[in-house]
């Protein structure tokens, strides 16, 4: 799908399905049904209705799964806020490309296939201290790169990026969503000293005054303080909730990346769950301020899709559970 406008996308982002309660609810019943206490198996009861809604089955079913994980440059790197290079970018993709990445191994243990999407990696973003991330153009054009790249066949998805220097648009979106001010939700991404996060915390202050008209509109929020990586996280996210594919959030930008979505609408991320809380100081502010409880908490912050995709293993377990464990009256135990 190609958005011609903002309000274009703004209504798709209204006009969003609610999931299976039929397909839900019978998954509930088969739980209660099996050779355990009801709710004893915790949050793998849970996921496995979750499942059942969104992919609107009795019985879900894992048997095509994909990591997307999307690269991006930014001009704000200009200021100082990363402690590598925007080259990484671009070095980082071969190396995905070649299996060399952490998201490659664990892509492959979780029977995922891995689709690494580069959006115009020899041009970076605008620099959000002095002028918008992207015009509206721009913007349309990465969120409907991501929209596209999620298909109605896929059983679940995971989404990750990679871009030198975007924790800052992540923290600049979320303090324009959330507020409470760029110092409240800027880390040390991958790693900067003291004066490295300062000059983050610098260049992000000055992005909310420079784009302050912007920020009563989570879409302009977007456009003026994000990056091409995290709209394309934004249009997967939405493509997903319409094709019924249920989502494994990564990260503190992939978190940010969808968060406008939830701004929009009152259950814009009913149907993603967060694989993990990274190390990124911002990220658990972050999942408490959409009531999205992590499954994991590794202190991992690499992005890559990494937390995402390894969480697909909890996922297999909880329909391996419900899909192949006994009934109380198939296995001869007695219920209570």
């Amino acid at each position: 799908m190609s958005f011609k406008s903002l309000e274009d996308l703004r209504a798709a982002c209204l006009d969003l399905p609610a999931g299976s309660d039929t397909a839900a609810s019978a998954v509930a019943r088969r739980q209660d049904t099996l050779t355990k206490p009801p709710g004893s198996l915790g949050r793998l009861e849970t996921i496995a209705a979750w499942l059942g809604r969104w992919q609107a089955r009795d019985m879900p079913k894992l048997e095509t799964v994909k990591v997307f994980v999307f690269a991006g440059n930014h001009g704000v790197t200009a200021q100082g806020v990363s402690a590598y290079p925007s080259e990484v970018t671009v070095q980082m993709v071969a190396n995905f490309a070649s299996g060399g990445a952490a998201i490659n191994q664990l892509a492959r243990i979780a029977g995922a296939k891995l689709d690494v999407i580069p959006l115009d990696l020899d041009h970076p973003t605008g620099d959000f201290t002095q002028v918008p991330a992207m015009d509206e153009q721009a913007f349309l054009a990465a969120v409907s790169a991501g929209y596209d790249a999620v298909s109605k066949d896929l059983d679940l998805v995971c989404f990750g990026e990679m871009g030198i220097g975007n924790t800052t648009p992540a923290a600049a979106i979320s303090a324009a969503l959330f507020g409470g001010g760029a110092e409240k939700w800027t880390g040390r991404g991958t790693g900067v000293d003291d004066a490295g996060l300062i000059r983050k915390i610098t260049a992000i202050e000055a992005g909310l005054k420079r784009h302050a008209d912007s920020l009563s509109d989570p879409l302009k929020i977007a456009a003026a303080l994000g990056g091409r990586e995290l709209a394309a996280i934004f249009g997967a996210t939405l493509a997903a909730r319409r094709n019924n594919v249920p989502v494994l959030l990564d990260g503190f930008v992939c978190t940010a990346a969808a968060a406008p979505l939830a701004r929009l609408h009152p259950t814009g991320l009913a149907h993603t769950i967060a694989a993990h809380v990274s190390a990124e100081s911002g990220h658990r502010r972050l999942l408490e301020a959409l009531g999205l409880p992590p499954l994991l908490d590794l202190g991992m912050r690499l992005g890559e899709g990494s937390g995402a995709c390894l969480a697909v293993n909890i996922v297999r377990a909880a329909l391996e559970c419900h899909t192949r464990m006994a009934s109380f009256a198939e296995a001869g135990v007695s219920d209570k």
